[in-house]
């Protein structure tokens, strides 16, 4: 299949829709990257190339084409316990909130739900355990519409569920068999748990919270040095004082107005 021609100025406009509207970042070594992604689809969708495909990316009413060039365009390797000192802090966490009336977190960039499920097991165990009362959620947002479909489905690679413990696996997930072989399946218990939302970080927001948890793992790495910083500052406005909000571990601390301190690499306490 040959290979489709992708100009300077084309990559710069792509890269301008994406900053736009969904605040995605790609400096000049990207384009390689950009071209590989999109070439396949702009082919399987019959067009002559980049200039039609970005017609589409313009035209508002082509809103699903738009979300997916964003999921080509955008990476969500995830498995359950990813960074596991931090589901220990965040154990250490809801037991000293204890039984207070209810207790709220937010996955902010939750992806395929792997870190939204694995929070919602810990603390489905805790409340059996008696450590924390049964008044607790989860929200989950995503830009994303096609990785929400998938986490609502809540269907994964065994592989993905490497970090579980075989008590937790019992407790919580259906093996597959036949076709279905080597996934699991989630039992609604705690699906139910967990709500899934479309959400711009990007994008002014407002009705969320106050949450005692923040997660914001792993999605800054797409976004400049101003966005990171904004985006930061407005999701933990929705952090009640004192809550504790996680970044990824390799990200290190984001610059931002809001006040925190360090508990653990990519753990930080909000201290007003």
């Amino acid at each position: 299949m040959a290979t489709l021609p992708f100009s300077d100025q084309e990559f710069k406009k792509i890269s301008s829709i994406m900053y736009e509207a969904a605040g995605l970042s790609y400096n000049d070594s990207k384009k390689s990257l950009i071209h590989s992604r999109l070439a396949p689809r702009i082919q399987k969708l019959g067009l002559g190339g980049f200039p039609e495909y970005i017609a589409i990316l313009e035209d508002e009413s082509e809103a699903a084409e738009f979300q997916m060039a964003v999921d080509l365009l955008t990476t969500n390797e995830t498995y359950f316990f990813r960074e596991p000192k931090h589901y220990d802090l965040l154990q250490e966490e809801l037991a000293r909130l204890g039984n207070r009336s209810s207790i709220a977190v937010w996955s902010a960039a939750s992806s395929f739900g792997d870190e939204a499920y694995s929070t919602a097991m810990l603390m489905s165990d805790m409340q059996v355990m008696g450590k924390i009362g049964p008044d607790w959620s989860i929200l989950a947002t995503d830009i994303s519409h096609r990785v929400l479909l998938s986490a609502k489905e809540a269907v994964y690679p065994e592989d993905r569920l490497r970090a579980v413990s075989p008590e937790r696996l019992r407790r919580y997930c259906l093996r597959g068999d036949g076709p279905s072989q080597g996934q699991v399946q989630l039992q609604d218990k705690i699906r139910s748990r967990v709500q899934f939302g479309q959400l711009n970080l990007c994008k002014p927001f407002s009705g969320m919270g106050p949450f005692d948890v923040i997660f914001l793992r792993n999605v800054l790495i797409y976004f400049d040095p101003p966005t990171k910083s904004e985006v930061v500052d407005r999701v933990l406005a929705a952090l009640k004082p004192g809550g504790l909000f996680f970044l990824g571990t390799a990200e290190g601390r984001v610059p931002c107005s809001t006040p925190i301190t360090t508990v653990i690499p990519g753990a930080f306490r909000k201290t007003a």
